[in-house]
């Protein structure tokens, strides 16, 4: 494809929205956390710890956090977003539900949402559920 001043004009403001939101957002840095100083926000008897949010070396965002879900307990309700989320569970259980599909899932088991995708969780178990989630792109 030939670029043109016309193509460049019409990309700028898509490049201008780009250079805003990455402004935003920090560039990653290398670090060592101890789980108990993450620090913790608290949702009724839910809480997440959030453990990173930035700009990866390649441009990409990625935000990472770990939420604990009390039984019968969801963090929202079911959702799309245009960034993907993989989660990566470490106990109890968790009914993950994705594009109408439901699958329960215990310690060990992953779940990956695909951008767009209508998907919410909840805690079916009879113990607290935890989870890490990691997330990539907008």
């Amino acid at each position: 494809m030939e670029t043109t001043r016309r193509s460049l004009c019409v990309s700028l403001p898509m490049l201008a929205a780009s250079a805003a939101l990455a402004a935003d957002v920090k560039p990653l840095s290398s670090f060592v956390e101890p789980y108990d100083k993450l620090p913790v926000k608290r949702n009724g008897s839910n809480a997440s710890r959030a453990i990173l949010d930035g700009i990866t070396h390649s441009g990409e965002h990625l935000e990472v956090h770990e939420t604990t879900l009390a039984p019968g307990n969801s963090p929202h309700p079911p959702h799309q977003h245009v960034h993907e989320e993989l989660f990566l569970m470490m106990k109890g259980s968790l009914a993950v539900t994705i594009a109408g599909n439901t699958t329960v899932i215990g310690p060990g088991s992953a779940a990956f949402v695909h951008s767009g995708e209508m998907h919410g969780v909840r805690n079916p178990g009879t113990e607290d559920a935890q989870y890490f989630v990691v997330a990539t792109g907008v």
